[in-house]
């Protein structure tokens, strides 16, 4: 997925970038904590929602919490309500997802509500997507708005900075993974100043967004997988094997995507192809069971936390079934992001390795398989490296993901994304 995130206003040549430097950490501050607390406030709306849906209504009308009739009926109701958003609301809740990258240019604040709205609908209601587009798209559109009105002669892409740093750091926790995009990002961009000193602003944004999320919800990406603490030669060769063959997976969703897509749209009306989509992901949780279901992170945890008891039968079904769900769900439109989908996809990938090959590490075969399949579907090769690497939890796998990424780089490069544009044809 392509992102838009634009540098900070250099310093002017005659300009100390001390004195350019300092007035930017309150702006970046205030970003950071609000898109922080706007992104931690649709995440505790929808899991309320959740807990209604999924547990309240089904315990108060004597029908099991995950049953295959109230999977089909939930998605299908999800596929409903997002459609009359996406209908009704201004805007329409934003361009189709399926164009969309993390980022991007500002949208007018009043499509903002019904994007929100849209977002924790499908979060709640068990759609494959996560909350990072919109939530990035929210923040930058709502810091745009608002900064441009409060300092006009700041440039626009400065608050497009801060918004897109600050989201990411709160959304994975720390500002690392901000870093590694902005850094990505702005590689061959023109501008005065050092990196650093481009990145500065975007990084206190980050850390602000980081900080506030730590200090109230505490996140985590530890998924108790064992420790490696001394990689050899194997598991070399297995990282090398096994982000390559992930990496391959999913580019079948990538070649897939621009057709699901165009099929879907020839229905035209959002309540006709949200509905049908709530339909068929309602049928896929109903085959693939509750670990299918949601943006993924939780059922991750869950999925490593029972290493050994699944067959590579069912870890198959789940890989398949999760990564059609994803495609399905990002064709006919509901709004939401790619990237925590895509970790339980690698995941379930990664255990289906180890089960087939029981002398490999579940932390070499998890990691390795995260990398692959995110660098086909987000094209983001620092978020991919870091996401494995926190996922592992040990050190140690850093130099085996490093080296794991380069086959599997040359395997995705110029091929199908998960994008498509404006035309409706895939990127590459």
């Amino acid at each position: 997925m392509a992102t838009d995130h634009a540098p900070p206003p250099p310093p002017a040549a005659d300009e100390s970038p001390l004195r350019i430097l300092l007035p930017q950490v309150m702006p970046a501050l205030v970003v950071g904590v609000v898109a922080s607390l706007l992104l931690l406030g649709i995440e505790f709306l929808a899991d309320e929602l959740q807990d209604v849906l999924w547990h309240n209504l089904p315990d108060a009308l004597g029908i099991g919490d995950y049953s295959s009739l109230w999977i089909i009926s939930m998605l299908t109701a999800a596929g409903i309500a997002v459609g009359l958003v996406i209908w009704k609301f201004p805007g329409h809740a934003g361009p189709d997802p399926a164009s969309e990258g993390l980022g991007g240019p500002p949208l007018a604040p009043g499509v903002v509500p019904g994007l929100l709205l849209a977002s924790t609908l499908s979060l709640a209601g068990g759609v494959s997507l996560g909350p990072e587009n919109p939530i990035i798209a929210s923040n930058i559109a709502l810091a745009y708005w608002l900064g441009r009105k409060a300092a006009p002669a700041v440039p626009g892409a400065f608050w497009v900075s801060l918004a897109s740093a600050a989201t990411i750091g709160a959304l994975f926790g720390t500002p690392v993974a901000a870093a590694l995009v902005l850094s990505e990002a702005l590689t061959g961009m023109p501008g005065r100043g050092s990196l650093w000193d481009r990145l500065f602003a975007p990084l206190v944004a980050a850390g602000a967004g980081a900080m506030t999320t730590q200090l109230l919800a505490e996140p985590t990406f530890d998924m108790g997988l064992p420790p490696l603490t001394d990689p050899g030669w194997g598991d070399l060769l297995a990282a090398l094997v096994i982000a390559s063959a992930a990496a391959l997976f999913a580019l079948v969703a990538c070649y897939l995507f621009p057709y699901l897509h165009a099929a879907f749209h020839r229905l035209r009306h959002p309540m006709v192809i949200l509905p049908l989509g709530g339909l068929v992901l309602g049928l896929l949780g109903a085959l693939g069971g509750q670990l299918t279901l949601f943006k993924g992170l939780d059922e991750v945890k869950e999925l490593t936390a029972s290493i050994g008891t699944w067959s590579s039968g069912e870890l198959a079904k789940l890989a398949v079934i999760k990564l059609v769900a994803l495609l399905v769900a990002a064709s006919c439109g509901f709004r939401g992001g790619r990237i925590f989908p895509a970790v339980f996809i690698g995941a379930a990938f990664g255990l289906l390795a180890q089960a087939l090959v029981p002398e490999v590490s579940p932390t070499v075969t998890v990691s390795s398989a995260v990398l692959g399949v995110l660098l086909a579907t987000t094209r983001q090769g620092w978020i991919s490296l870091f996401t494995g690497a926190v996922i592992a939890g040990s050190p140690a796998v850093i130099a085996l993901l490093c080296l794991a990424s380069l086959p599997a780089w040359l395997i995705v490069t110029g091929r199908p994304q998960l994008q498509l544009d404006a035309q409706g044809r895939a990127l590459h």
